[in-house]
């Protein structure tokens, strides 16, 4: 095997796409950063109960483990920042107050999640801990709509679930309560026959629910079509009118409700979102509330955000045009070096050429020049 091949689903990022990430990046932080959200990084390593704890079961068949050589203990590298951000916030920080918290790093995955999707995703997100009302999910979704503006889309759908319509259907039914990660799998890929079959020895009452499910998705009216169809359950009422709430918020994007859609159900406790957008087959955010997470790290918080993948999201931007720049001839010269740096505190992008290579800037354009002129270094245009 070739010394230079790289595994499935992992690739170099070349510079015109690397510059495209790396802006967007910048970008997407100092977003965050006007909302009020503090930057923290979580280590890529940590022990792996610590990667696994209460959501992070979830993401056991994503992580990498390997042997501390230190400890002899079990370590992972992590596959989703999000559980690493809420230890940070119950565990370190320990504040009392609404904490805003924004990450973004690299994260591995023994898979890729999706189609022509990459292993080694770049993960930026959001978080809000300390507030339960909906007014936290309310700014978390407005958020995650001005970071797609910012990055130039327009287009984006939300599409928006309850994991709460779910749970409460099955509350009191002690067949379906054990059925309830084939019933995931059923109501995700919409498996009528399927979850029929399943079904069979529930309640009445909890099969019919179930097997409405499925086609409650469509526009915002399928709230109003899931009054009707589902059982009249104080959880399922409250659910539903949560998601009316968020739906008359959001704005201008293009709303969907998909009662079915249920990925991270074991991982989130209230609303669930994913927003979509042309030109990708995949999700390019997911987000949601998780409640429960915290306490298994010693403290309970209500939290809820978002996050999504800058490698995917820079994809769907153009090519990045090649940055303008100042060319100038090698040379040690005090007047010289002085004209170069005084460029370059500026903010100009200023390339010395080599001896022999004047003309081997490929991902810059030099439409300048630092030339000597009367017993001056001056800048000259190329144009």
């Amino acid at each position: 095997m070739p010394n230079w091949l790289l595994p499935e689903n992992i690739a170099d990022v070349l510079p015109s796409e690397a510059r495209k990430i790396e802006e967007l990046r910048r970008v997407l932080l100092d977003k965050f950063r006007s909302y009020g959200y503090e930057l923290v990084m979580p280590p890529m390593l940590e022990y792996l109960e610590s990667l696994l704890t209460g959501a992070g079961q979830d993401m056991d068949l994503k992580i990498f483990k390997l042997v501390d050589q230190l400890s002899g203990r079990t370590m992972g590298v992590r596959a989703d920042m999000t559980t690493q951000v809420a230890r940070i916030d119950a565990h370190l920080l320990n504040r009392r107050s609404v904490t805003r918290l924004c990450y973004a790093g690299s994260v591995l995955h023994t898979r890729p999640s999706g189609l022509h999707a990459t292993r080694e995703p770049l993960q930026i997100g959001v978080e809000i801990y300390g507030h339960a009302g909906l007014e936290a999910d309310a700014e978390i979704q407005e958020l995650l709509l001005a970071s797609l503006k910012l990055a130039g889309i327009s287009r984006v759908r939300l599409d928006l679930c309850h994991v709460g319509v779910l749970r409460a259907i099955i509350a009191d039914d002690e067949n379906a309560k054990n059925c309830d990660a084939e019933l995931f799998c059923l109501l995700e890929s919409k498996d009528t026959p399927g979850l029929r079959k399943l079904t069979s020895d529930f309640l009445p009452q909890t099969r019919e629910a179930l097997l409405a499910l499925p086609a409650l998705y469509g526009d915002a009216s399928v709230i109003e079509r899931a009054r009707d169809a589902l059982p009249k359950l104080p959880e399922v009422t409250r659910a539903l009118d949560e998601l009316d709430t968020l739906v008359r918020q959001v704005g201008n994007a293009d709303v969907t409700v998909d009662l079915a859609d249920l990925r991270g159900y074991h991982y989130h406790s209230g609303v669930m979102f994913g927003a979509y957008v042309p030109g990708l087959p995949n999700a390019v955010a997911r987000g949601g509330r998780y409640d429960h997470v915290g306490e298994e790290f010693g403290r309970a918080r209500p939290a809820t955000g978002f996050s999504l993948d800058l490698r995917e999201l820079a994809r769907l931007l153009p090519v990045a045009e090649r940055k303008r720049a100042v060319m100038a001839p090698w040379g040690t010269e005090p007047a010289l070096r002085q004209k170069i740096n005084e460029l370059r505190e500026s903010g100009e992008v200023v390339i010395q050429a080599l001896p022999g290579h004047e003309h081997e800037q490929d991902e810059f354009d030099c439409d300048r020049a630092v030339v000597f002129n009367n017993g001056n270094w001056i800048l000259q245009s190329l144009g």
